[in-house]
């Protein structure tokens, strides 16, 4: 589907350094048994199939009106995996095509912007989204090409945001080391946890929090958490 619909691939800015800060880390429930990577596995590859199948007629629909344009429908980010490995991360493209040259632009000429830009990673009101990306950001469904991510093992269904490594080096410190400890996710403790509405910091100590005791309970509670805060677009931006 990808070469009759097209892929964008483009690179995010590097921002400057930020610390991690005081934050504590609250631990994971201690009864719940931890999940095993066999059985992570299995669980991705039947549960990705599986919503892949089911939604194979809006993927569709979704990716030809992306296509509307005149652009590509998909596009791979570089982000960093498991164990340092570098992949192409999917999502349905939500931007106009020439978005990092206007994103140079727009930094290089608002202060405010290039601030949020470096504390988030994110522009509460991006000019370089284009219409149908609005929608699908706002119901996260730009992220549902990321189900090929988890069948090819480059992601699981739940795990920490995949960040690109310019994040990882300037926000994460010494927590690095628990983020390429699993997979990232399609959604984790900081989809469900209010997103781009928590700090950077926040997001890393929630990593930690999964990271260190993962459990295939702690998973069922963020998948059955997601749709609700899908629906109430807390933080989605």
């Amino acid at each position: 589907m990808s070469s009759m619909l097209g892929v964008e691939s483009y690179r995010g800015l590097t921002h400057s350094q930020s610390s991690l800060g005081p934050l504590a880390v609250r631990p994971m429930e201690q009864a719940a048994p931890r999940l095993q990577p066999g059985l992570k596995r299995a669980l991705d590859i039947a549960g990705a199939g599986a919503l892949l199948l089911l939604g194979a007629p809006v993927f569709l629909l979704l990716a030809l009106l992306v296509r509307a344009d005149g652009g590509p429908a998909f596009y791979a980010h570089e982000r960093v995996g498991r164990g340092g490995r570098r992949f192409g991360c999917l999502k349905f493209r939500s931007m106009v095509v020439d978005s990092a040259t206007r994103l140079e632009a727009l930094l290089a000429s608002d202060p405010a912007a290039r601030a949020e830009w470096e504390a988030t990673r994110k522009l509460r009101h991006d000019p370089r989204i284009t219409w149908i990306g609005r929608l699908l950001r706002a119901t996260s469904l730009d992220e549902l090409p990321q189900l090929i991510n988890v069948l090819r093992g480059d992601m699981s269904l739940v795990g920490p945001r995949p960040v690109v490594a310019a994040e990882l080096a300037a926000h994460y410190g010494a927590a690095a080391e628990h983020y390429l400890a699993v997979r990232p996710g399609i959604t984790g403790l900081w989809q469900v946890s209010g997103r781009s509405d928590t700090s950077y910091a926040q997001r890393v100590a929630l990593d930690v929090r999964y990271a260190t005791n993962p459990s295939l309970l702690e998973d069922v509670r963020i998948l059955l958490r997601t749709p609700a805060a899908v629906l109430l677009r807390r933080g989605a931006y």
